[in-house]
């Protein structure tokens, strides 16, 4: 009683896992208590709790430490190249809010939704391969690494020559830049950037698209149908593009309230805008709406051309298919007449005593008989055949009213 007392204190510090009882003939060395401090509990869960938050991270893009971008001041000199600052610092310094972020770090991925984000005194825009944060006087441009377009590619080289012509007023256009705040300049050179990426692919997939067709109305190929079933493929994702830039831009169209917080340099100003004080840039986004609208319907006609040439491809098809199943029943109406023909024969070469072998005349009547026998078969079958493809669908409403 006293080993029993002395022991129990012992097991106070040890959590049990699991017991094996032991019985009375196994020695005491094959019971087993496992068992594991609380401490080493404790740092196992922290560990795997991390694991989780980590890849969860990781597969949504948030939470991702650092964002690229590069910073134009006022008069569109680069203020700063290729900065790296951490997500916390960025909300906080530009009065966004974390979820804000959420599009600029999801933009690792392929993301075709465009959106933009209008806050207290900041423009956040997601269109295409930009990702921009616009204020009243600074514009930061973000990296885009999902998309394989980084800020050192040659397309964004030519995207931030463009952005510095509009945010120093050196466009063709002296009189109307000068005239749009800061801001809008710098919408309009994201706009302008887009639409001519937009242009160009759609020229290259019309014209690809419109030699295919081409092709196929001296020829109809399995490469040419493959080829055509590819570009139909490409039209609808490059149709799926625009009619969700579009949306997004009839969407900002329709909420006055959005197209106020938008004249950012006003606010800075402290001028505040009524509700139907915002026809800047309502003429501004309406210009590029309908150059949009314009690429999208191009693009959907397109598409009706493909869907149509498809559909005239089945039905040449179809004809070709019927043209061979009519060209098999001819063919079986012709072995059924040779039927009469053989039957005749068969009859006539028996070894049976029938007298007709006697004759002079039994060979020329086996002959006419079956010769006979099999166009009065043949002639049949065909007219039974042309009969059934006069069938027309006047003929079918007066059967079923028969019936």
């Amino acid at each position: 009683m006293i080993r029993l007392r002395q022991s129990i204190p012992l097991l106070r510090g040890i959590r049990v896992a699991s017991f094996i009882p032991c019985t009375a003939r196994r020695s005491l060395h094959n019971c087993r208590v496992q068992a594991e401090p609380a401490p080493y509990n404790n740092t196992a869960a922290m560990l795997l709790q991390k694991n989780l938050l980590h890849r969860n991270n990781t597969l949504y893009g948030y939470g991702n430490g650092t964002i690229r971008y590069t910073a134009f001041d006022s008069q569109g000199n680069t203020k700063a190249s290729s900065v790296e600052m951490k997500r916390e610092d960025l909300v906080a310094q530009h009065g966004l809010l974390p979820r804000d972020l959420r599009k600029i770090e999801k933009s690792k991925k392929n993301d075709l939704v465009p959106s933009i984000l209008v806050r207290r005194d900041s423009i956040l825009i997601s269109l295409l391969t930009i990702k921009a944060l616009i204020k009243a006087d600074t514009v930061l441009l973000f990296d885009s690494v999902g998309s394989g377009i980084s800020l050192n590619s040659s397309t964004h080289r030519d995207f931030i020559q463009v952005l510095k012509q509009r945010l120093k007023n050196e466009t063709s256009d002296e009189t109307s830049s000068q005239a749009q705040p800061y801001e809008f300049r710098a919408l309009e050179a994201i706009f302008v950037f887009a639409l001519s990426n937009l242009t160009s692919e759609m020229r290259v997939l019309l014209t690809i698209t419109q030699g295919v067709l081409t092709d196929l109305e001296s020829d109809i190929t399995r490469d040419k149908l493959r080829l055509l079933l590819i570009q139909n493929k490409k039209l609808k994702v490059f149709y799926k593009k625009c009619v969700l830039i579009r949306d997004m831009l009839d969407d900002l169209l329709e909420d006055d309230d959005i197209l106020c917080d938008m004249y950012l340099t006003d606010w800075k100003e402290g001028i505040v805008r009524i509700e139907d004080d915002h026809s800047e840039i309502e003429m501004l986004l309406e210009t590029y709406h309908n150059h949009i609208d314009e690429i999208v319907q191009r693009t959907e006609n397109a598409i009706s051309n493909v869907k149509t040439t498809e559909e005239i491809i089945n039905i040449i098809l179809d004809s070709n298919r019927n043209q061979l199943m009519l060209l098999s029943i001819k063919f079986g109406v012709g072995m059924f007449a040779l039927g009469g023909a053989i039957f005749v024969g068969s009859l006539y070469g028996m070894n049976l005593e029938n007298f007709i072998e006697e004759t002079n005349y039994g060979y020329a009547l086996a002959f006419v008989v079956g010769i006979g026998s099999t166009i009065w078969f043949y002639v049949l079958g065909i007219r039974s055949l042309h009969r059934l493809q006069r069938m027309s669908l006047l003929n079918t409403l007066k059967q079923k009213r028969k019936g």
